[in-house]
């Protein structure tokens, strides 16, 4: 065994014993970390296995019950996340941390902005500054954007933008490529190879088992709170890990569901909005249509338009055959229609509002009778379903907030599924959520749509799109450019569609 001295000078970081108690929670028992400079280090688990309060009390936005912090071979107390900035540790959390109403380069340098001699802030320096930043990143937009401005994708890079533009040693970066392109993340990776020559240390926290092999050199594996063990990539496999992580075999696989000849529950004619052009589409009964496409392709606007979040410019909507006019969302949810956005936070839920509130939001005649709510009625059913659905809670009453990812999106499906909707509209179903919440999600999609209902879903993971739908719809620029069966669909066939490959080719040619 190396003496102390060695282990103490051997890592850049480390977490000792880390114990996080919350009143009647264990949080983390005894966890720990070790990152050597220069290297890349994995930290998954499902979600609730601890990895973000692990995370937290690095940045110093949470303090350990017990345990300590080592960097450099000197314990170190972080109290606070200015502390963790000026240690060199710096944190891309998941749920983005930006102000929609300040600009990309007001948002980068929040805090610390670059003065003039008079003491004022220099605007062009913060500026020039924060678009070599963005331009490292090929982010393709202007430093004087509001954040407002920007879609989720180019939010993310900018919240990249901000971490390496502080001189950091250790980089945790939270799911940083669930909003990207390929493009993007083809970037982001040639970002952390130039970190890591220059000796930064980086914790990559990913749900994407590719990118774990793709990039990290060591993992760490954690659940129920506790470190279950650190392996290097070269040593252990994807089945090994999820093992791991999981405790448990999963159900990954799905038989393709014999349709046949099926009713058509929902059909768009020639619809068009601002953003979409000429969509012409039918989804049957009970069946799973996907609907794939690059960052931008106008998918999302697509369910927007169906969901009247977006006003429709021309075109027809008709549900079960029958032509119906949709302007805003409750016409939406009164025809039977669910949607799950892609921004559960922003879009999908009330964090403040409990479990049970959020449940029962888009149903509230049901448990109403004049000025009462039928408080009973509302717990009754959405414990129901918070425990068909697995979701973990420590009651209906607990703050949807206080939730984990994975947890959140259960509760929007537990909205819908409350509604009992005959067709639900699911984008990006399982960003940011971990393996074992993602197979529990599939099989309750495949389990509606066995039921009969009719569902739409909206992924930028090949993979699962592969996986769940029996026929995909490809889009490029606000319009479709192909369609496949579940039989004839290959990652390949897709991706040319969506790249619009193929009509190039043609027009190439004429």
């Amino acid at each position: 065994m190396p003496s102390g001295d060695v282990i103490k000078t051997e890592y850049v970081l480390e977490m000792r014993g880390i114990n996080k108690e919350f009143p009647g929670v264990k949080a983390l028992q005894d966890v720990s970390l070790s990152l050597r400079a220069g290297e890349v280090h994995a930290l998954i688990g499902e979600n609730g296995a601890g990895k973000s309060t692990l995370i937290k009390i690095l940045a110093g936005a949470l303090h350990a019950t017990s345990g300590e912090i080592v960097m450099n071979g000197h314990p170190v107390h972080i109290e606070s996340p200015v502390d963790a900035m000026q240690m060199g540790i710096s944190v891309i959390y998941q749920e983005l941390m930006l102000i929609p109403h300040m600009t990309v380069a007001e948002n980068i340098y929040l805090g610390r902005e670059p003065k003039t001699r008079l003491g004022t802030v220099d605007f062009s320096e913060m500026r020039q500054q924060a678009q070599k930043h963005l331009d490292r990143l090929s982010a393709g937009f202007s430093a004087n954007r509001l954040v407002a401005d920007l879609n989720i994708a180019q939010q993310q890079i900018v919240e990249i933008a901000k971490a390496v533009s502080h001189e950091v040693s250790v980089l945790v970066m939270d799911e940083p490529t669930a909003s990207l392109t390929d493009r993007e993340i083809v970037k982001l990776f040639e970002l952390i190879a130039d970190l890591k020559s220059q000796g930064v240390s980086i914790v990559y926290i990913s749900h994407r088992m590719e990118e774990i092999f793709q990039i990290a050199s060591v993992v760490t594996v954690m659940r129920d709170g506790q470190h279950i063990g650190t392996e290097p990539m070269e040593q252990i496999t994807m089945d090994q890990l999820v093992n791991m992580m999981v405790g448990r075999e999963l159900i990954s696989g799905a038989n393709i569901r014999d349709v046949g000849s099926r009713p058509v529950s929902l059909e768009l004619k020639s619809v068009c909005s601002d953003k979409v052009k000429n969509i012409s589409l039918k989804l049957g009964k009970g069946e799973i249509l996907g609907l794939a496409g690059l960052v931008g392709a106008g998918r999302s606007e697509v369910a927007r338009a169906i969901f009247g979040a977006d006003a429709m410019t021309s075109g027809e909507i008709l549900v079960d055959g029958v032509p119906v006019q949709i302007k805003c969302p409750s016409d939406a949810i009164e025809h039977g229609i669910g949607f799950v956005t892609e921004d559960r936070k922003s879009l999908g839920l009330v964090l403040p509002m409990s479990v049970r509130e959020n449940t029962t939001l888009a149903n509230l005649g049901r448990y109403t009778k004049g000025l009462f709510v039928n408080r009973a009625k509302e717990t009754k059913d959405s414990q129901e379903l918070a425990e068909s659905l697995r979701t973990k809670i420590t009651g209906v009453e607990m703050e949807t907030g206080h939730l984990s990812g994975g947890n959140q999106q259960k509760v929007v499906l537990a909205k819908w599924l409350c509604r009992q909707c005959q067709i639900l509209i699911f984008d990006e179903p399982t960003r940011g959520i971990d393996v074992a919440a993602k197979a529990e999600i599939y099989e309750l999609i495949r389990h509606l749509a066995d039921t009969g209902v009719s569902i739409l879903v909206i992924s930028s993971e090949l993979p699962e799109v592969l996986l769940l739908c029996e026929r995909i719809i490809v889009m490029h620029e606000g319009k479709i450019t192909g369609e496949l069966s579940r039989q004839e669909a290959t990652q390949e066939k897709i991706l040319s569609l969506a790249m619009n490959l193929e009509n190039q080719v043609f027009s190439a040619g004429v």
